[in-house]
């Protein structure tokens, strides 16, 4: 359902462009902090979010003087973290996911000064393309272990399904010399666990960045 969405949000968008509307680019980065929603029972109280980074590159395509199309292509660090005491047993769990993103953002801009408010939404397709889980922990504080191993996406015993489809929404500040500012969230859609016994379980991302528009 989301791809067919993101499919039709497509077509729509490049069929509203405008042959005299003056095309920018920009690129942004910044910090994700990320988590998944309906987490096993036994682990809810245990997780905190997961500290990384996105990079993101874009087209900012003007329809009007204040409404933009913007579709990019963006790399996403998500995934979450656990950790906790439990009878004595000490542990931390870190999943590190690595997402390529393809969005596509409906901007709208508010004229202020010394630059333009904005806000906006739009859905987004994105591709697991790596990811590593890593452990500790420490029994009574005295026997302690670690391991660490990479993350697979597809086949019977992958721990994560390949594809992550969801929404995002921002608002920002661009100043009039580029430099822009923005927050943003990304509410995944699609469901993230190939356990088909399990809840579904999907990403759920804040992220600050900052960026320039060419």
């Amino acid at each position: 359902m989301m791809k067919r969405m993101w499919i039709t949000c497509v077509i729509v968008g490049f069929g509203m462009f405008k042959t005299q509307a003056q095309i920018s680019y920009g690129v942004k980065a910044g910090l994700n902090l990320a988590n998944y929603s309906q987490v096993a029972d036994v682990l809810q109280k245990y997780q905190k979010n997961n500290l990384s980074y996105f990079v993101t590159a874009y087209a900012d395509f003007p329809i009007t003087s204040q409404f933009s199309i913007q579709p990019g292509i963006s790399l996403q660090g998500k995934g979450t973290k656990y950790s906790g005491e439990a009878e004595g047993l000490e542990f931390a769990l870190t999943q590190n996911v690595m997402s390529l993103e393809i969005p596509l953002n409906a901007v709208y801009y508010f004229q202020t000064e010394p630059g333009q408010l904005f806000i906006g939404a739009g859905p987004y397709i994105g591709f697991n393309v790596s990811g590593k889980q890593h452990g500790e922990g420490a029994l009574n504080q005295m026997f302690t272990g670690s391991s660490t191993r990479k993350m697979t996406f597809s086949g019977e015993d992958r721990q994560m399904n390949l594809i992550d489809a969801g929404l995002n929404f921002l608002v920002g500040y661009k100043l009039n010399n580029g430099i822009l500012f923005h927050v943003g969230y990304g509410l995944g859609l699609s469901n993230l666990s190939p356990d088909k016994d399990q809840k579904n379980s999907s990403n759920r991302v804040i992220n600050f960045g900052i960026g320039f528009q060419f």
